[in-house]
């Protein structure tokens, strides 16, 4: 089976797609057997939330994302190590609870992307914790016009310093603390870098802001201009940042592609219209939620009690138009 039409899509406004199964007896046989469907509905509608699948376990969860995709990939140029889980999966990003970690595409500052993303909820926080998604082309369409024209004129630009104190350290980023190696990697990613007198390493990559879907051809918002960018941070947080380590040493910051600081009207406009476009359906103890990495943007709320989701980072995709070299 390949169409999505196939599948009994519950569509609701303020809700991803939610398709619901009948507790199949074997989930990773159920998902081997509805593969092409559900890659379908993912493709056509961005994201597709299953309940009912019954994933108790990591293996099972492992087991499923096996069947639905032909390569999970690893992390580099991660911000927070998740730690690795069963055939391939990993444990969510370290995120404080009480702490939203707000709308962006997984690794969209890297040449290479996940294309699809698997989360496997294993224990439903008590309340909140939802993993929402907002649709790329809607967010475009509805960011003004001259930022878009902008962003898409310049890209956009991460900075990162990296240290023993705070965040993911040089070996956690790049799987190694070797210099040459770590080098040889930033200029074959389009990375600039910068070794510091204490050991430390400054970084700075330029990305498009907008892409083309590799499938479909539409125009998406992809990158995570707001969600690095100091504004985003609890104002405690970053003002303690910036007197430790200086804007020019913060963790991560964002800027515009030619360099240009980026205020916080910008980071608190283009938040507002994810807030606008997002949708949500609370975590079930057992529920798969498949999200186009390009086409759909993810968040994750605050919450209260243990919450267990795993992730799975399928797909990798290189976009020709990622890199912007003018």
């Amino acid at each position: 089976m390949t169409s999505s039409s196939l599948l009994d899509v519950e569509l609701r406004p303020g809700s991803p797609p939610v398709l619901r199964v009948g507790s199949p007896g074997d989930p990773a046989a159920w998902a081997a057997e509805h593969r092409g469907a559900l890659r379908a509905a993912v493709l056509e509608h961005g994201s597709l939330l299953v309940r009912g699948l019954g994933l108790a376990d990591a293996d099972t969860a492992a087991a499923v994302a096996g069947r639905l995709t032909d390569r999970l990939v690893g992390e580099r140029e991660a911000f927070a190590p998740r730690e690795p889980r069963p055939g391939g999966l990993f444990s969510s990003t370290p995120w404080q609870a009480n702490q939203p970690m707000c709308m962006h595409h997984e690794l969209s500052y890297a040449l290479e992307v996940p294309g699809l993303l698997l989360f496997a909820c294993l224990t439903a926080p008590t309340s909140g914790g939802a993993t929402a998604v907002a649709d790329a082309p809607t967010v475009l369409a509805a960011l003004p016009a001259d930022l878009v024209a902008r962003f898409e004129r310049e890209g956009w630009m991460l900075t990162r310093s990296y240290n023993d104190e705070i965040g993911a350290s040089v070996e956690e980023a790049f799987g190694t603390d070797d210099r040459g190696a770590v080098e040889d990697y930033c200029r074959a990613n389009g990375i600039e870098f910068e070794w510091q007198p204490d050991g430390g390493l400054r970084t700075r990559q330029r990305r498009s802001a907008v892409v083309r879907h590799p499938v479909t051809g539409q125009r998406c918002w992809f990158n995570q201009v707001a969600f690095l960018n100091q504004w985003t941070l609890a104002e405690e947080v970053r003002e303690y940042l910036v007197d430790v380590y200086g804007e020019d040493g913060l963790p991560f910051n964002t800027r515009f592609g030619n360099g240009d600081p980026i205020g916080e009207d910008v980071v608190q406009v283009v938040n507002e219209v994810y807030e606008a476009n997002t949708a949500r359906n609370p975590w079930q103890d057992g529920d798969l939620l498949l999200v186009d990495n390009i086409r759909t943007a993810h968040s994750r709320e605050a919450y209260e009690g243990p919450r267990e989701v795993l992730v799975g980072l399928a797909d990798p995709t290189r976009l020709a138009e990622h890199a912007p070299t003018a």
